[in-house]
Formats: C-alpha cells, structure tokens, sequence
C-alpha cells in the first residue's frame, strides 16, 4: 500500500525564488500540452503522443528564444507535469465513457500563476536526496530546511513539493508500506463497533461512548470574518490586498488543520481498538445543499471516512457501509420495529411495539452495528459477511492516502 507522509519546509530566500521558477516552468509546460491537445481537437486531429509533446514542449523548446529559460530546472519537473496532463486526458475521457465512477470531470483547464496551490514533482530519476543534517536537497534548488516529525519508515519513491494558499511549503513522500509489518504493530481487539456520524455529537459509537463534535469553523468564525472583511476593503492589485489574502488563507489553514488532526486522532483510536468498524454510507453533497450546510462541511464526515477506509485497509481491519437508506434512526434497537419518521429536533423517542425508551443516536449507532451484520470468529477474522477490505480511490498523482503532517 502506498501513503504520503508530508513534512513542513523552510525554505530560504534563495530557495523560494528558485522554487517560484520551478513551479512556473511545470505551468507552462502543462498549458503548452493542454493547449497543443485542444488545437489538435479543434483542427479534427489525432491528440498527439507523450512522446511527441516532450520532444516538441521540452527538449525543442529549450533551444529557442522564448522558452530558453525552461533549461533552469531540473527536466524530471518538466516531464512530470507533461505526465500530470496525460492522467487528466485520460481521466476525463474516462469519466465521459462511464468508466471512471464518482463525478463526471470536465476537460482539463489551463493552469494560473494565482492558484492557490502549486506543485511539482520529483521522481527518483531526478537524484534528489535526504543530507546527513535532514535537509531536503532538490536539483537546481538547493538543500532545503525540513521540519522531521518521524522518521520514514522506508526509502520514498518520490517526493511533491508543494505551495499551499497561506504560503506554506510542504514536501510529500510517496511511501511503499510493508502491510504485515504494519498489521503487526496493531493491537489484537475482537470487538465490533458501530458508529453514528452527526452534527451535535460529532460521533456517537454503539457502546454508549459520545464523542464531541469541535465545531472548528464555527469557533472561528468571528476572526475569520474580520479577516476578510480587511480584505474586502483593500484595493485590488495592492500589496495591502495580498497581504491580507493571506491573513485570511492562514485563518482557514488553521482550521482545516485542527479539524484533519482531530479526524486523524479519532480514526486512529477506533481502529487500534476494533477489528470491525460500521459506518452509514452519508450522503454528503445532499446535505451540503441543505440549511445545514455550513455544519455538515464543518463537521468532514466525508475526510474521517476516508481516513477510517483507508487505516482498516493498511492495518487489517475490516470497515463495512451500510446503506443510506436503512431506517436506522426509526428501528427500535430491542424488538426491531420501525416506527414513524423522526425530525431532527427529536433526540429521544418510545417504541410503541416494546415501550424501549431510545436515545436517538445511540439506537442508530446500535442499528447500524446490526444492520452491518459483522461477527468476529474466535482468531479475529471477520466471518460474516465474507469480507473485503475497503478499498480506496486514485485520484491522479495526488490519491495516495495521507498521514498527519508537521505543523
């Protein structure tokens, strides 16, 4: 199994230019190849190959005038962003023929110099190495200054050194995992554990347990309000406006990173303490068209998910979706009746069949577990239904999994 382990840089002044470079020269080696397609397209001809675009965007482009200055970085970036605009091609058309399940995509659009993030990539072929004093040296950039949370557990197959919209550097390792190694240092549990995701607990598990919902955007709401009210009264165009986008891009970074590290924290501790783990298949995107929108993107089920999937995968356990539609908060736990629809302001409510007096939550946590139908035999494998590990999604060169970062 593949993950990403990211770490902050620092880099200096020096490095920052030459990493501005190198993240403009991978934008317009990445037009130039959108572009040379979409003339292609627009002329009714074959999509040029891989092969001719290199030659044509890189090696012919260097010896001429205007593109002379594609020569200052190293040519690994170059082709990788060549490669990066092939997988959404492919994507796409992938996605247009009913291959590619989720979202339809739309054709790939041309990069700018104003995203907020930009990236580039370094393969092995590009020598880059880890110093005897833990500085990142890059080709053409220099030995940058890295914060080492952990040490990596194996030799990285490539790194992605990337630009984030407040500012910050961060360099992501592509990680090979050893799945027995990793299954080995988790703890034997037998237990199973249903879980009800929602938004005034942020999870309420079928044992009883409550887990507090943080609520990170709504307790930030008032500087993050400020901030971009100071924005708005700048002039655009000004040093003052740009200096204010990123006060405003530090006030969301901060949150999105307190809320990754509670999903982090969180999913850890289930995994570590179940063999079997049952969650509702939520309809987020619904939701989120809701007047409970702004909670439910607070909230992040979809990325604790993830996490949850992703971490039963690596280390052996077993995660299992129920559907979105089992009527899990109407069932009676005790006798299994399923009484009538049930507004949100309800949290408690009696069966009329048994007279079973339910907390709302916990008797969905609980319908949820039973509804999963998981059973643990004597060695801890799940026996009931066969079992398939969860699977995870490659979105492109940026779907590996990723472990919590350095602050």
């Amino acid at each position: 199994m593949q993950l990403r382990y990211s770490f902050r840089l620092y880099p200096d002044s020096a490095q920052r230019t030459a990493l501005a470079r190198a993240f403009g020269c991978a934008r317009v080696v990445y037009n130039d190849a959108v572009r040379a397609r979409e003339d292609a397209r627009a002329a009714s001809e074959a999509f040029p190959k891989l092969g001719v675009l290199s030659k044509k965007l890189i090696t012919a482009a260097k010896q001429t005038k205007e593109r002379s200055w594609l020569g200052e970085v190293s040519s690994v970036i170059l082709q990788q962003s060549l490669r990066d605009a092939e997988t959404a091609y492919r994507n796409f058309f992938a996605s247009l023929n009913g291959v590619r399940k989720g979202p339809r995509l739309g054709p790939p659009r041309f990069k700018s110099r104003k995203d907020n993030r930009q990236s580039i990539r370094f393969t092995a072929n590009a020598r880059w190495t880890i110093t005897d004093h833990g500085r990142l040296n890059l080709p053409k950039i220099g030995a940058v200054k890295v914060k080492w949370s952990r040490t990596l557990p194996t030799t990285p197959t490539s790194v992605t050194v990337i630009k984030d919209a407040a500012g910050r550097f961060f360099a992501s390792f592509v990680i090979d995992t050893d799945p027995t190694a990793d299954q080995a240092r988790m703890p034997d549990a037998d237990r199973i554990i249903g879980i009800d995701l929602g938004l005034t607990h942020f999870a309420v598990l079928s044992d009883g347990t409550k887990v507090d919902s943080p609520r990170f955007l709504r307790r930030a709401e008032k500087k993050l309000k400020k901030t971009q009210r100071e924005l708005s009264r700048k002039q655009k165009g000004s040093k003052n406006r740009a200096k204010a986008r990123l006060k405003v891009a530090r006030a969301h970074a901060k949150v999105a990173d307190a809320r990754r590290e509670f999903h982090h924290q969180l999913s850890t501790k289930l995994i570590s303490e179940n063999q079997g783990i049952a969650v509702e298949d939520l309809s987020v995107a619904g939701l989120a068209r809701t007047k409970l929108a702004k909670s439910v993107h607070d909230a992040g089920w979809s990325s604790f998910i993830g996490m949850l999937a992703y971490k039963a995968e690596r280390y052996g356990r077993t995660l299992i979706k129920i559907g979105r539609f089992e009527p899990t908060s109407r069932t009676c736990s005790t006798c299994g009746a399923v009484d009538g629809p049930k507004p949100l302001n309800v949290r408690e409510w009696t069966c009329s069949a048994c007279g079973t007096v339910h907390d709302r939550d916990h008797n969905a946590a609980l319908n949820i577990k039973e509804a999963a139908g998981l059973a643990v035999s004597a060695c801890g494998a799940p026996v009931r239904p066969e079992s398939v590990l969860a699977q995870r999604e490659e979105t492109g060169s940026h779907g590996f999994p990723t472990e919590p970062r350095a602050a």
